[in-house]
């Protein structure tokens, strides 16, 4: 996956706006890279899905040159952020846009320091800065500001909710996040591919399978190795098995967003037996140590298979139990319904992925559309719904823990022999490639240059919480403040998978 387009950055908008084809093709991702000391330009790659087909322009600007590009947010808003990032981190300004605050860096970081060039090290002190942070907000007679975190009560991570407020009504809202920004992506520069995985494999906890899975593919991709086919299917097991305690886990945090005892309950009783079978078929709750580049560190045996087997014999009964019960109540019915509408539209001008855009209409599924590892062996539906709301994004997750169950269930019975993973060879030093899966919250994305001698010289990492977190903007107004913990929930995004 390496044939890129290339083009002058100059070039940038009017290719991307080709291709955008006023939104038929979706921008998947758009990130930048520090090439000088190989070529000496700076490079902005963007990754469109044309049709079942991926496409990729890479606009190059030489050092010599204004470090400067047309932005293309003002006709495909999901470039928003990425362009942002670029410009903190790489010092390339998006000409054009509307909005460049800092997004990664925030205002206590000295201008004019950009952390993943080559040239800066990633311990050079640096000062406070203070400089102001204008959060957007609503001005007019009777409008007043809620400002919510950044420390929120319970263990959940650093984010800032500032809400413009007319009586009861959300006019608007305006997200601050990236204050735990760890510099993942530059303490691995120059760190053998293997030694590596280990910090990926922990960007976040709940997707700890999807950058594994995501950054192991594009290692295979780039080495041009084949996965053995049982390594495949544990793959799979093992990332389905994420999904699903995901998934139930998540549900039930939804009923915290209205009190709903009950259904609290039942969703942390139900995650708690899924991720006591992750224990035992990985060592860890959180499925870590399974994935490794060329395969899997760890087999299965009937004994595994059955304890999984009987995890899902008890899940379903319960599982349906608990939705009748969430269909049965109106007052249930009544929070969640109509609650924190995206569009069709803004899910698609936004990028957004997994359950935030199938519950707005837009059916995408990336282990459908490019599948990857054993899936094109496997049968599975895509849910769909419409209204976009709180409501919808429950069914789809509801609907999808349906599947996941049959989904395991194929992966058990059809599960082959063989081993369990190939050696990396030697990779032709600056190659590079992407790689992706489709993780509980949407597809994740990483892209990977190779340094010498196996190490990563660049990797980038995009979860699907980064495109989704916008969302949120949409959804909040029109609707009032004790609403908002449920919209949020709806689409239960990971902190930790935005500040890596």
């Amino acid at each position: 996956m390496n044939n890129y387009r290339t083009i002058p950055a100059a070039a940038l908008r009017e290719t991307a706006y080709e291709l955008y084809a006023d939104g038929q093709h979706g921008l998947m991702s758009m990130f930048a890279n520090d090439e000088r000391e190989l070529n000496g330009n700076f490079a902005i790659y963007c990754l469109f899905s044309v049709g079942k087909k991926m496409q990729i322009i890479k606009a190059v600007l030489s050092e010599n040159e204004e470090l400067e590009f047309p932005s293309i947010t003002p006709k495909i808003s999901a470039a928003a952020w990425y362009e942002r990032e670029i410009y903190d981190m790489f010092g390339l300004k998006p000409i054009g846009h509307p909005d460049l605050r800092p997004l990664v860096l925030h205002e206590n970081w000295q201008t004019g320091i950009f952390p993943l060039r080559k040239d800066f090290h990633s311990k050079t002190p640096i000062p406070t800065a203070k400089k102001d942070f204008n959060m957007a907000t609503v001005e007019g007679e009777g409008v007043f500001e809620v400002p919510v975190g950044p420390i929120h009560a319970g263990i959940i991570e650093p984010g800032h909710f500032r809400f413009s407020q007319a009586g009861e009504d959300i006019i608007r809202l305006d997200a601050k996040l990236f204050f735990l920004h760890r510099g993942i992506e530059k303490a691995i520069e120059g760190t053998p591919i293997e030694r590596a995985f280990y910090r990926v494999e922990r960007i976040s906890g709940i997707c700890t399978v999807a950058h594994s899975l995501s950054y192991c593919h594009a290692i295979e991709s780039i080495a041009g190795v084949i996965v053995p086919p049982r390594a495949q299917y544990l793959r799979a097991l093992v990332g389905e098995l994420e999904r699903l305690y995901n998934h139930v886990g998540d549900i039930g945090n939804l009923c915290a967003g209205m009190g709903f005892a009950v259904g609290i309950m039942a969703g942390a009783r139900m995650k708690e037996d899924i991720m006591r079978v992750n224990e035992a078929l990985t060592g860890h709750r959180f499925l870590r140590g399974m994935v490794v580049p060329g395969g899997v560190r760890l087999d299965i045996n009937n004994q595994l298979t059955t304890e999984i087997i009987g995890m899902l014999n008890k899940l379903i009964p319960d599982f349906n139990e608990m939705i009748e019960l969430f269909k049965g109540n109106d007052a249930f019915l009544n929070r969640v319904e109509t609650t924190g509408i995206v569009p069709r539209q803004a899910a698609l001008d936004l990028g957004l992925v997994g359950v935030g855009a199938r519950a707005s209409g837009v059916d995408v599924d990336i282990r459908r559309d490019f599948p990857y590892g054993c899936y094109s062996s496997l049968n599975f539906d895509v849910p769909v719904y419409h209204n976009g709301d709180v409501a919808d994004r429950l069914w789809v997750r509801v609907d999808e823990v349906r599947q996941t169950v049959d989904l395991i269930r194929q992966i058990l019975s059809q599960m082959p022999q063989g081993p369990l993973k190939v050696d990396i060879p030697a990779i032709k030093p600056y190659s590079s490639g992407f790689g992706w899966c489709e993780s509980p919250q949407g597809n994740n994305i990483h892209w990977l240059m190779m340094g010498e001698n196996n190490t990563v010289y660049r990797l980038y990492a995009r979860a699907a919480a980064y495109p989704n977190w916008p969302a949120l903007t949409v959804a909040a107004p029109g609707n009032i403040i004790p609403d908002f913990p449920l919209i949020n929930k709806s689409y239960e995004l990971s902190y930790a998978c935005v500040d890596r």
